[in-house]
């Protein structure tokens, strides 16, 4: 079992690294089919999110579904030489290029992070530092590690539903009434997220698992890995805040 601290949610190259360092890849020879159909499976899940950035993701599915049908084709592509066209070149080239970005702003971060706990002589502590309780984090994990965990409670949450017979009025969840809900029934114990959602609608899944994101980002719950490959636990974390005092304050990413 290992303790989860979510890290700010990334972009569509990065669930293209993900894969390609999941499995071990050569990035000069990406199997191009394999990961473009697991890559349109994970954006699937996304798009019922309604992430801001879904149009990225999307952009990059269907560059993978061209480079797919291009390697498809019976003649290879040539150049001016007569040299045959590599159609992954390009992501390739993009891919090694963000990396190397990444792998900058990491470095500078890591120069930031120290910088902040140095201190000038005389300067007094901040109170808020000496306030803070201590992070309890022991395995860090991405929004993606939460992707198979939601897609299986879609799916589950579609089954359900093609069993129903009779008229159901539609059903809305809003964001911070969920977030008080799950803050409730965390007060009673932990529970897997397949277990919070079991027997429920589509809707009620995907508005639970993002105030599940939202309270994870304010350090109020914590996800605990290690039961399945889909699914995870949730916790309440010590000293949580009320519904009502999250409210009251501005969201800030974890650290």
């Amino acid at each position: 079992m290992h303790r989860v601290q979510l890290d700010q949610f990334e972009g569509p190259l990065d669930l293209l690294l993900f894969f390609i360092r999941r499995d071990e890849i050569d990035v000069h020879d990406i199997p191009i089919a394999r990961i473009a159909d697991e890559y349109l499976e994970a954006v699937r899940v996304l798009e019922h999110v309604d992430l801001d950035a879904a149009a990225d993701f999307i952009y990059t599915a269907a560059l993978l579904i061209q480079i797919k049908a291009r390697m498809l084709m019976p003649r290879p592509e040539l150049d001016d030489e007569g040299e045959p066209i590599d159609p992954r070149k390009e992501l390739v080239e993009r891919l090694i290029e963000y990396v190397r970005y990444k792998e900058a702003a990491g470095a500078m971060a890591g120069r930031f992070e120290a910088r902040q706990r140095l201190r000038t002589r005389g300067q007094a502590a901040d109170e808020r530092d000496r306030l803070a309780p201590p992070a309890d984090v022991t395995y860090r994990a991405t929004v993606f590690d939460l992707v198979k965990a939601l897609g299986s409670a879609l799916d589950r949450a579609a089954a359900q539903a093609e069993v129903v017979r009779h008229q159901v009025e539609r059903e809305a969840f809003a964001l911070d009434v969920q977030r008080a809900w799950l803050l409730e029934r965390l007060r009673a114990g932990g529970a897997s997220f397949q277990a919070l959602v079991a027997r429920r609608s589509k809707p009620f899944v995907i508005v639970t698992f993002l105030a599940v994101l939202d309270l994870a980002q304010r350090q109020a719950i914590r996800l605990v890995f290690g039961l399945d490959a889909e699914d995870f636990a949730v916790e309440l974390a010590q000293g949580a805040a009320s519904a009502d005092d999250l409210d009251a304050e501005p969201l800030t990413a974890a650290a």
